[in-house]
């Protein structure tokens, strides 16, 4: 329904003049330089901009809890038989590519949510190195688990469990230790119980998507957009270290009690591989942090402020440069 609507809107908009219905206010970032921007949003954009979001949240979770799941079943199965049919092939290229397209909508939105007041706009290349970093990620986190689950039946399931609960309980953690209150914005028609399950079912895909792969965005019970814009490296650096770590462990217990299923595979290699694969995944990570983010001038400390340690330096974060913004006539600038 919702998509034969927008489908409407999209023809129609445009045939018929409308008058606006707000006036938004952007920032963009060019070559150093805030320039604000006022654009005139009417009804059919309004109604367009609020279906393509709904799409883009659709596809995150088709692509966790729908695509994910499926190609960690077929490579399981290829696995214990041997043998991958033209037709299993090609469904397990199409659900690594909807989950990482998930991957990059995640990344794409957080960025949305964390620079609202900006306008955000990724070049190909960050494109690009967003696919190969995500790809690379889920490829072979899917794999290490499904080389681990085919040793230990009976453990994948409770690591598996380890790490979802971990992750959904930890947002409720901070959540209690804050002692904030819940935020009330959720839906205007909700009671406290229905703000509670939404909020429940929202850490439940959090805590999926982090099974896989970073979410890109932590998450913050007690604001408004239940975001936390703030940009923590520590995080991330503690994400990925104990994901590498968990890797590095589930392959080699693998390795050393590994079946007769394996005798005609270099286990050794494949062991490198995987391992190598994953540290070529969070390189692109900080490629992308460090060159290629559409608002890295408003990073505080960028990635190689964090590898050298200059974020433990005492100073101001966040400081304005000091440089003169070029005479357009007719744009307002200020100083980033």
């Amino acid at each position: 329904m919702r998509c034969v609507e927008a489908l409407v809107v999209y023809c129609w908009a445009g045939r018929e003049e409308e008058p606006y219905v707000t006036i938004t206010r952007k920032r963009r970032l060019r070559k150093g330089y805030e320039v604000e921007m006022e654009q005139e949003v009417g009804h059919s954009e309004r109604r367009l901009t609020t279906h393509r979001n709904a799409f883009k949240r659709m596809a995150v979770i088709q692509a966790f809890l729908g695509s994910t799941p499926q190609l960690t079943l077929q490579l399981y199965i290829s696995v214990l038989e041997k043998y991958v049919p033209v037709a299993r092939a090609v469904l397990m290229a199409i659900c690594l590519v909807s989950v990482t397209y998930g991957a990059l909508v995640c990344n794409v939105l957080a960025i949305q949510v964390k620079y609202d007041d900006y306008k955000v706009q990724l070049r190909p290349l960050a494109f690009l190195c967003i696919v190969l970093w995500r790809s690379l990620e889920i490829s072979t986190r899917i794999a290490v688990l499904v080389l681990f689950s085919t040793v230990f039946k009976h453990w994948i399931i409770p690591i598996a469990l380890a790490n979802l609960l971990v992750v959904f309980f930890l947002p409720w953690v901070q959540f209690w230790r804050s002692g904030s209150r819940l935020p009330d914005n959720i839906e205007k028609n909700f009671s406290r119980l229905g703000t509670v399950v939404v909020l429940c079912a929202f850490t439940l895909l959090y805590s999926s998507i982090n099974m896989f792969c970073w979410s890109a965005v932590q998450l913050k019970l007690a604001d408004r957009d239940l975001i936390d814009k703030s940009q923590n490296w520590g995080r991330v650096a503690v994400y990925y270290v104990a994901r590498l770590a968990e890797n590095t462990a589930l392959v080699i217990l693998w390795y050393f009690f590994k079946t007769d299923v394996y005798e005609n595979v270099c286990t050794a290699l494949l062991v490198l591989q995987l391992l190598l694969g994953y540290c070529m995944g969070i390189y692109f990570m900080l490629v992308f942090f460090q060159y290629l983010h559409p608002c890295r001038q408003l990073f505080s400390h960028n990635v190689a402020d964090f590898l050298h340690c200059v974020c433990c330096r005492r100073h101001p974060a966040g400081t304005p440069l000091c440089l003169e913004a070029p005479v357009e006539p007719g744009v307002r600038h200020s100083i980033v």
